[in-house]
């Protein structure tokens, strides 16, 4: 799929079997993403990376269509952690499925043996972000990992296991 991602639209589409909307990729899924996801894939570098696409079926499943993704990766020096990211086409934004989507992928990440913890970043300007994790049971960081993010301005939030909230 990611080698489809990177300007085979028929093919992703196939493979998803959904429509990929014109607007394909969301926001923060850029070709320096989309290159650390290959490299992290082929020299297998990262044992909690995976990577997941995210499709909206209507009612009757006849309606198919491709509307965000989501990744996991390992944190740096916490082995009992895992780190995620997720981005939502706009036109699909503000409609509850970022917050449906990191609920479910966190209860798999926490079916994971040894997973105490997932952690995310995200600016502090991204307040539809924010309202995502927070949803999800994800509270601001504090102690040790209170302070920035991965990248430079961004915020840390984690969520345990006992945090995670909704259906």
């Amino acid at each position: 799929m990611l080698k489809c991602d990177r300007g085979d639209r028929r093919g992703l589409a196939r493979l998803l079997n959904a429509a990929v909307p014109p607007g394909w990729p969301p926001p923060l899924l850029d070709e320096e993403t989309i290159s650390q996801f290959f490299r992290m894939m082929e020299d297998g570098s990262d044992p909690k990376f995976c990577s997941w696409y995210w499709v909206r079926a209507d009612h009757a499943g006849d309606e198919r269509t491709l509307i965000g993704c989501g990744g996991t990766g390992s944190l740096s020096g916490n082995p009992d952690a895992v780190t995620i990211g997720y981005s939502v086409l706009d036109e699909f934004q503000n409609q509850g499925y970022a917050t449906e989507a990191i609920r479910r992928i966190a209860r798999e990440v926490f079916s994971w043996p040894g997973i105490r913890k997932i952690t995310a970043t995200t600016y502090p300007d991204l307040k539809a972000s924010i309202r995502v994790l927070e949803k999800s049971g994800f509270i601001p960081a504090g102690g040790k990992e209170q302070g920035e993010g991965m990248e430079e301005g961004t915020l840390v939030y984690l969520l345990h296991p006992s945090s995670l909230q909704g259906p």
